[in-house]
Formats: C-alpha cells, sequence, structure tokens
C-alpha cells in the first residue's frame, strides 16, 4: 500500500473524563452505541473493527496501537472497496485532559486528495454524534441530579443542605436567574436560607422530562406552596465531565 500523503484533523471537546471517553474505543458496546449495532472492536494491536452504519454501510479494519486513556489508533476502510477499501487509510485519535473534560484530536491519512475531503463532513458529524453519545452515558442519572438540585432548595438544615449540595454541584457551581448571579456553592448556600426566609414553605418540582444535549439539560419546572402553583420556568444545566452540576441558569416563564 502507498503510505498515505492526505491528512485530516479534526478537534472536539467531550463532556466526560478521558478514561470514560477511551472505553468506548476497548468495549464493543459502547462502539456500536457511537457507530451503529453491530459494529464491533477487538482492542489490541491487530484485532479486527467493524463499522455497520445505521444505513448498512461497512466499514472495517485493524488495531494499530492502544495506549489508554490516550491513544487509538486503527486502519479504516470500505468492505465495498469505495470509496477506499478496508485497511487502506490510518486514523488516529489521542486524548488529553481538558477544563470541560476531554480534548479528542482526531488526524485521518489517506492516498487520495478527493476521497480525504469526502471525509471531512463525515468525521465532523460522527465526532460530534460521538460527543453526545458519551455525555449521554455520564449523564444518564441527569434527572435525578435535577430533582436533588430542586430539593436543596426546600432543605430547612444548613448542614444537610450543603451536604447534597456538594454530592450533586462542584464547589465552584454558578447559578443565575433574573434574581441570581451567583459564583460557587458560598454564595448558593446563603441564597438558598434567604430564599426560605422570604418565601416560607415555596418549593420547586420538575415538570415532564429532563432534555439532554452534549451535557446540556433543559427541565421545566413548577414553583408550588403547598399544592397550589405559584409559578414555573425552566432550567438550564450545565454538567461537568463528572456528572457534577456546574452551572445553572433558570428562566421564570409565569
Amino acid at each position: 500500500m502507498t503510505p498515505p500523503t492526505f491528512r485530516l484533523d479534526r478537534t472536539v471537546v467531550i463532556a466526560a473524563t478521558p478514561e470514560t471517553v477511551f472505553r468506548y474505543f476497548t468495549d464493543s458496546a459502547r462502539w456500536s452505541r457511537w457507530w451503529g449495532a453491530g459494529s464491533t472492536v477487538d482492542a489490541r494491536p491487530g484485532g479486527a473493527i467493524y463499522i455497520r452504519h445505521p444505513d448498512g454501510t461497512e466499514a472495517g479494519g485493524e488495531v494499530v496501537e492502544v495506549r489508554a486513556p490516550s491513544q487509538f489508533v486503527f486502519t479504516y476502510g470500505f468492505k465495498a472497496g469505495l470509496p477506499i477499501p478496508v485497511g487502506s487509510s490510518r486514523v488516529s485519535i489521542t486524548l488529553e485532559p481538558d477544563r470541560a473534560g476531554t480534548q479528542l484530536r482526531l488526524e485521518h491519512l489517506l492516498d487520495n486528495e478527493a476521497v480525504r475531503d469526502e471525509h471531512v463532513q463525515g468525521w465532523r458529524f460522527q465526532l460530534s454524534l460521538f460527543a453526545n453519545v458519551v455525555a449521554d452515558e455520564v449523564n444518564a442519572n441527569a434527572a435525578a441530579s435535577v430533582d436533588a438540585w430542586f430539593a436543596v432548595w426546600a432543605e430547612p438544615d444548613p448542614v444537610a443542605r450543603k451536604k447534597q449540595l456538594d454530592l450533586i454541584a462542584t464547589a465552584d457551581v454558578r447559578f443565575q436567574d433574573r434574581y441570581s448571579n451567583l459564583e460557587g456553592a458560598q454564595d448558593v448556600l446563603p441564597h438558598i436560607a434567604a430564599s426560605q426566609r422570604f418565601m416560607p414553605g415555596v418549593r420547586l418540582r420538575r415538570s415532564g422530562d429532563v432534555r439532554h444535549c452534549q451535557g446540556m439539560v433543559l427541565c421545566d419546572w413548577d414553583m408550588l406552596a403547598g399544592d397550589a402553583r405559584k409559578g414555573g420556568g425552566t432550567n438550564a444545566f450545565v454538567f461537568g465531565p463528572t456528572g457534577k452540576i456546574e452551572w445553572v441558569t433558570g428562566f421564570w416563564s409565569s
């Protein structure tokens, strides 16, 4: 095979730790969540990779290098032989820690410029899809975290309140709405205490299912006094790479 001379580079940030991201290169169940049902990976040098896209297109190759949790290299091509045959190009994925989780850098080496250009949009799509698949796993319990966030605002005991917030949110969690612009748990906790003082008996409750995309969760809520609804709105939650809440913005609708 002629050494590949054309290169495609792509970088994305994924809201997960490198260890979590890397599991998708060594576990066929996770690999198939990314590429499509039936896709498999044998994560050892010389091991086979198989990709079956949802539309039935098949691709394959073999693993070249596995260096957890930072590098995964494999050859790549299509079972049909077009636009490139199996094993005729080389894909290198490098993972590095990032403030938001993991920076993934992809390098795809091919021996045909036109085929390289055809893959630009393909990798733009596939890595975006991959980032959300990983974030879905990290935030599988997002609904429970959102419910716990609302429960903190109704907790009367300051010690229990802090303990509950520490479990679900980072120490530098931000909270904003039309009445709040807060930085860190040391600011959020006394604000919660003040809200209980000035709005005694009021509590917040999630309304409907949460909606998750790329580490951000949207959730509708009701404000209740007893069983009576006094208002409502929508919160946007930003979750960090370990699944803890980093930022909440509240929008009042009524």
